[in-house]
């Protein structure tokens, strides 16, 4: 496993990291809480340090995962953590008796406070190592509250590194708004692979010059990159999948994927996940990727993309 910082002002990190999104049990199909945290623990035995949760996965199930495992396996102070805050699923006047409702965005100072209370509470920890805003929409990141409530949160001491994952595809869109906050924001998550490469026209650039950590969130496309999907391939009405991985979806990307022929066929002793993850961290404003992984199995093939590294530039195909 190789290691980096995340950013100048990021903490050292294992460059492959862990999207625990699925094993929060809600939106990736049936999940079993001991093969999660068996996947957990082997992906920390092999030298991983680096999870990425939110608040909102599995309405807080997700988190509830990591601190079990982190606290068994006594490793609390060697794994960074990097959870989010603004997907609100709480629906309760009454703070002894939460309710979960439709989950709506919510980026109000108050919000993002009390939603890092919470994560402090569900992780067992005295600050949170990263808290990222979950992906709110342009309107609402041009209101001053989610930046200030990050700012408290960090003056106050219950974050260590303020953060924000990016809407999918407003990897361009947005990426002005990294001009107002550049002081405030050590991390940004970026939607990034093999066939989705928006970060790179203008975001990337902007991070290495201000001295940002990039996190590459979707490295796998949800697992397309696999090579596991075919056109014919079709998702339960719960998983997200069946939206993000429609019939005619699946058709443009596997078309796309026609191009990375040459790639796989230069490295024909590596998996085709490990390659669209060395793809991520070849980029050099890129210090992590953060595969999902439901079983030990997929945790082992993840990790050993770091072991490979980088691939040389003149082998990754133009799309």
């Amino acid at each position: 496993m190789k290691y980096t910082k995340l950013g100048p002002r990021g903490p050292l990190v294992s460059t492959i990291g862990f999207g625990a999104w699925a094993i929060g049990g809600m939106n990736w199909g049936k999940t079993d809480d001991e093969v999660s945290k068996n996947a957990l623990r082997k992906a920390i035995e092999n030298g991983l340090t680096f999870i990425d949760t939110a608040d909102v996965y599995g309405f807080g199930h997700s988190e509830d995962l990591i601190r079990e495992i982190l606290e068994e396996m006594g490793v609390k102070d060697k794994i960074v953590v990097a959870t989010k805050a603004g997907n609100d699923f709480y629906n309760t006047n009454n703070d002894d008796d939460i309710g979960y409702g439709p989950i709506r965005q919510n980026a109000d100072y108050d919000y993002i406070i009390s939603a890092a209370e919470k994560s402090l509470k569900r992780l067992n920890v005295e600050a949170l190592d990263i808290l990222q805003l979950h992906s709110p929409d342009t309107e609402k990141l041009q209101r001053d509250e989610p930046w200030l409530a990050l700012e408290k949160l960090k003056q106050d001491g219950k974050i260590k590194h303020a953060g924000w994952s990016i809407q999918s595809f407003g990897e361009t869109s947005q990426a002005f708004l990294l001009d107002d906050h550049k002081d405030l924001i050590d991390v940004i998550q970026v939607r990034y692979n093999l066939l989705e490469r928006e970060a790179e026209n203008v975001l990337f650039k902007k991070s290495e010059e201000y001295g940002i950590g990039v996190i590459a969130r979707i490295p796998l496309l949800f697992g397309f990159l696999t090579g596991k999907f075919t056109k014919d391939s079709t998702f339960d009405a719960e998983d997200h999948r069946s939206m993000n991985l429609s019939s005619d979806k699946l058709k443009t990307y596997l078309t796309q994927l026609e191009k990375m022929q040459p790639l796989y066929d230069k490295y024909p002793e590596q998996t085709k996940a490990q390659l669209a993850l060395r793809f991520c961290i070849t980029h050099p404003a890129v210090h992590v990727a953060i595969p999902g992984a439901k079983t030990d199995k997929q945790v082992l093939d993840n990790i050993g993309a770091s072991d490979f590294g980088a691939i040389p530039e003149e082998d990754i195909p133009e799309l």
